[in-house]
């Protein structure tokens, strides 16, 4: 099988990876680069997934910073390498956190998702990398992590559900329904929210990876098309300089 080969990004001192479902080992319907443990994939096969989008960017597999994802807006703050239980070893306990930071440089930070949208961040010397669900952008993680900065960063947008394939009810809705033009009937646009959110912030800058992993089954996994049986794919962000 090839190796690898996620959407990148350069942005102010770092760089950014998207990975796709491309380039690794996994079967069935986690093929083939699945990253999540949390399925019922080979633990193994998950294993040589992170160790191969960890060579990717030249990163050691356990120089890749994880969490445990819980759709909410805690962040961990890296100020040395991850140990064991921090790094992308399968079934090692981990943080329940939806986002991280760090100064450091040789450290990925990642996030995985199957839907929600994975948003890096970086200013000079500091990078962020965030797994932005609906209930993650209604939490304030954004606020949280730019609050974080010395200054205001930069963000990347990577792929994530769009509002063509996004229903949802209106408890959900309700949560954003003070800004403007972020939904089409019960259609939410997790990305429009993540946009208004970050220049309500004052980030100026902003690229977008403008892809939904649902429509795109050819690069993606899904959690909604898929009806949950599918595999994560990644968000990852390291200083460069």
């Amino acid at each position: 099988m090839s190796a690898p080969a996620p959407i990148e990004v350069d942005l102010r001192g770092a760089r950014v990876a998207f990975s796709t479902r491309h380039g690794g080992v996994s079967e069935g319907p986690y093929r083939s680069l699945n990253l999540g443990v949390l399925t019922d994939d080979d633990p193994a096969c998950v294993a040589e997934n992170r160790r191969r989008l960890a060579a990717a960017a030249d990163l050691a597999p356990d120089a890749v910073a994880l969490g445990h994802q819980v759709h909410g807006a805690e962040l961990a703050e890296w100020t040395e390498p991850p140990r064991p239980h921090g790094s992308g070893a399968p079934g090692a306990p981990l943080a329940q956190v939806d986002g991280h930071l760090t100064d450091l440089t040789g450290i990925g930070l990642l996030i995985l998702g199957a839907d929600c949208m994975p948003v890096a961040l970086a200013a000079p010397g500091r990078v962020a990398m965030l797994h932005c669900g609906w209930r993650g952008l209604a939490a304030g993680i954004l606020e949280a992590a730019t609050a974080r900065f010395g200054e205001i960063p930069a963000a990347v947008l990577g792929p994530a559900i769009g509002r063509c394939c996004y229903e949802v009810g209106p408890e959900v809705l309700a949560e954003f329904e003070e800004l403007a033009d972020v939904a089409t009937g019960r259609m939410l646009d997790i990305r429009a929210v993540t946009r208004r959110k970050l220049k309500a912030i004052g980030v100026a800058q902003i690229e977008d990876v403008d892809l939904c992993t649902s429509c795109r089954e050819d690069l993606f996994f899904s959690h909604r098309r898929d009806n949950g049986v599918t595999g994560r794919q990644a968000g990852m962000v390291w200083r460069t300089s």
